[in-house]
């Protein structure tokens, strides 16, 4: 569809005016935030044509205009501009540049951020590292009851954990450990670790003294290494939308909300419209509810996602250039560090 250029300002000031109050938007309320001259009557018939062309549509309680979910799609490929304030963005600078984040971290602290910042739910997905092989385990001694373990995959994801076995373990028993894993479990994908590790604990018995310890310790570092990274904030702020005051409504959004895998069929779902943005940034809209996500990349081989759930009302140019910003910061903070190593994640 072709607009004039007056058609495109209009629309756009009545997506930006309608996403910002959620009030059907007016032919008055037009005229006073419009920078040109222009009558009501105008006005109304440049609306006229934009409820034509599928873009607005009218509302039963106002004589004003909304924006349709053809006409957020247009907007956000047509007439979004993604300015991020200067302010906004030292901050974030600041915030990922404090110290070294490890990734568990990074997921978590971006979530809340952007939960904050938009008034809208927030999801981060960390990389997945189910399907990468597992390189190298390391365990090293820092007192008789604790040890630091390493583990490395095959796309150079490395992942800290330190271990509290709550008794005393020997350096021996710690190397001997070690051998093995590598020795038997070198080029397994990380989902299968556990299941091989189980297969070897006979063999763990046989030569570690206090294998029971030890393999109670490594079989929980994997199992939580092989689960999907997300992170969920702002589920709340979905109670104070306009367009879920419906309980029901509310209710079966906040269930996908709380769970993963119900998250996944509802946004795999065929009636579902995606729009690319740009290389990096997703535009998808489910029904009466839309989702932003923008990719980041933890390192060459590993990609996370940052995602922002809310009505279709909401601040796109917002939203976007926010996210857009903190992935690359993010991406900017793990280049610094080397790629994301977990040196320093402890629990």
């Amino acid at each position: 569809m072709e607009l004039t250029q007056r058609q495109k300002i209009i629309f756009k000031t009545i997506v930006d005016e309608f996403t910002r109050c959620a009030e059907p938007v007016g032919s008055k309320t037009l005229m006073k935030l419009l920078d040109f001259p222009v009558s009501s009557a105008t006005i109304r018939n440049e609306m006229a044509v934009l409820e034509k062309v599928g873009l607005l549509e009218k509302t039963h309680t106002s004589s004003g205009r909304v924006p349709s979910q053809k006409g957020y799609r247009y907007y956000v490929e047509n007439l979004m501009e993604t300015n991020l304030d200067a302010n906004v963005k030292h901050s974030l600078q600041q915030v990922f540049s404090e110290r070294h984040y490890s990734l568990d971290e990074v997921v978590e602290k971006s979530c809340d951020i952007l939960s904050h910042m938009t008034n809208l739910t927030s999801i981060v997905l960390g990389p997945d590292s189910r399907s990468q092989k597992l390189q190298h385990v390391q365990l090293i001694p820092i007192s008789e009851k604790s040890a630091v373990g390493i583990i490395v995959t095959d796309q150079g994801h490395t992942e800290n954990k330190v271990f509290d076995f709550g008794t005393e373990v020997s350096v021996q028993d710690i190397k001997t450990c070690t051998d093995l894993l590598n020795d038997q479990l070198v080029g397994t994908p990380i989902s299968e670790v556990v299941d091989k590790m189980k297969e070897i604990e006979p063999l763990m018995a046989a030569k570690v003294v206090r294998h029971e310890v030890l393999f109670e310790a490594f079989v929980t570092a994997f199992m939580r290494f092989a689960t999907e990274k997300v992170k969920v904030s702002g589920r709340s702020n979905m109670l104070y939308q306009p367009e879920f005051s419906d309980l029901n409504k509310l209710k079966e959004l906040m269930a996908v909300l709380e769970s993963s895998s119900l998250f996944h069929q509802w946004t795999d779902q065929k009636d579902n419209v995606a729009i690319q943005i740009d290389q990096r940034n997703e535009l998808l809209q489910i029904g009466d509810c839309s989702v932003v996500t923008t990719k980041f990349h933890y390192n060459n081989d590993e990609e996370g996602q940052l995602m922002v759930v809310g009505p279709n009302r909401m601040q796109y140019s917002k939203v976007v250039a926010l996210m857009d910003y903190m992935s690359s910061v993010i991406e900017d903070v793990f280049a610094q560090k080397g790629g994301g190593n977990d040196d320093e994640q402890k629990e």
